[in-house]
């Protein structure tokens, strides 16, 4: 088989990619994966207690975007989801977001009606209000509330994830955990919430079932790919394709310019002899505990066990080589670095950076499936001219 596209990385970026150049344009592409599984950090799979878990941590799919969502529906049917956390506070399991309901839970009745008045007054019902705007507020009290959420439930819940401060970190992080001013417990409130009924990683077999579509898995890019004078090499000869660059760009490039800070999670899986062990399929845990939070699977993927299983996540430093990276670091210092990078990038003819490590940029599912199908409408449709 003779490739056109060489695609680095079976997670969304890669794989959505995989599957609109090998069926809209008919090309010939070649996966290469370094892990020995398709689906990113997706990944699932049914444990010794019969149960579906999510090898690299929770992931449930919400949504919008009807684009992206039909797309997805070529591949899957779905369960309908929704997803409630709860949050260790005082040694009490409340709701997050923080909303009215946490808010009641939390304070006394007469005060918590003197806040919940100001908040409406303030905000619209039902809209979301980043904790470091809600910190800025003049009034005491919601002053104090802020406060209250910041301490409680999320500088330290912050600090542990990311190893700084909130206020060290980019805006657009900080905003995804936002105070919710209404009563709905969710977690999210996009029009789409479900699992795919079979769980992600069929739903990635189907999406890369195509006799275009070459994968290689329990491969290192470099071990088949290299870049020399700004040119690839497939298997030593020079390739004149397109390469889809999904994975750490300072690796690409042999940390040219230094490694950029990424961080992880180590993930601790448990067996407990019994059918249900929390409240809810997630437990955060901001203060007084290593790990972030529990998840238990049995709720996301309902299933007959005598046992359940929850992951406990521990958040790490990255350590290229050693460990998984998870979460570009959003400072200015690294978004310094990668844009050194990105300028390096751009000498390499057909060379694209798609994705969360490539781009230096956190994307939800979602988010990521819409960049991928985006990527693949500006950068690769107009190839269908030359097929």
């Amino acid at each position: 088989m003779t490739f056109e596209y060489v695609i680095i990385g079976a997670g969304y970026a890669g794989s959505v990619l995989a599957e609109r150049i090998a069926s809209q344009l008919d090309k010939k592409v070649l996966l290469i994966e370094k892990r020995n599984h398709i689906g990113g950090n997706c990944y699932d799979l049914k444990d010794d207690n019969n149960i579906l878990i999510h090898k690299y941590g929770p992931h449930i799919f919400h949504t919008d975007n009807k684009n992206v969502w039909d797309y997805l529906s070529l591949f899957t049917q779905w369960d309908n989801y929704h997803h409630e956390v709860l949050a260790m506070v005082d040694g009490k399991k409340v709701p997050i977001p923080f909303n009215l309901n946490t808010l009641h839970q939390v304070f006394p009745a007469s005060l918590a009606n003197k806040i919940e008045a100001k908040l409406l007054e303030k905000y619209a019902y039902n809209s979301k209000v980043p904790i470091l705007e809600l910190k800025k507020a003049d009034d005491p009290d919601l002053k104090m509330l802020a406060e209250f959420i910041y301490e409680k439930v999320f500088a330290h819940y912050t600090a542990k994830q990311w190893g700084m401060k909130p206020e060290e970190i980019d805006p657009s992080v900080t905003a995804r955990v936002p105070v919710f001013i209404g009563r709905d417990n969710r977690y999210f409130n996009d029009k789409y919430q479900a699992i795919p009924k079979a769980g992600f990683t069929k739903m990635f077999e189907k999406m890369l079932d195509h006799p275009n579509i070459k994968l290689m898995l329990n491969t290192d890019f470099k071990e088949v790919c290299t870049l020399e004078n700004d040119k690839f090499l497939l298997f030593g000869q020079e390739f004149g394709g397109k390469v889809i660059y999904t994975g750490c760009v300072d690796e690409l490039f042999d940390y040219e310019f230094g490694p950029l800070a990424y961080r992880t999670i180590n993930m601790a899986f448990e067996t407990v002899d019994t059918e249900k062990y929390q409240e809810a399929a997630t437990v955060n845990y901001p203060s007084n505990y290593d790990y972030l939070r529990i998840t238990e699977f049995k709720y996301i993927h309902p299933c007959n066990s005598p046992r359940t299983t929850i992951l406990k996540e521990y958040p790490a430093e990255y350590k290229p080589g050693r460990n998984i990276p998870y979460y570009p670091v959003f400072t200015d210092e690294c978004r310094s670095g990668y844009t050194k990078y990105l300028a390096r990038a751009e000498k390499v003819p057909g060379l694209i950076l798609v994705g969360r490590l490539a781009e230096y940029k956190y994307y939800d599912m979602d988010d990521m499936v819409a960049r991928a199908l985006e990527m693949f409408d500006t950068r690769i449709a107009n190839d269908r001219a030359s097929v």
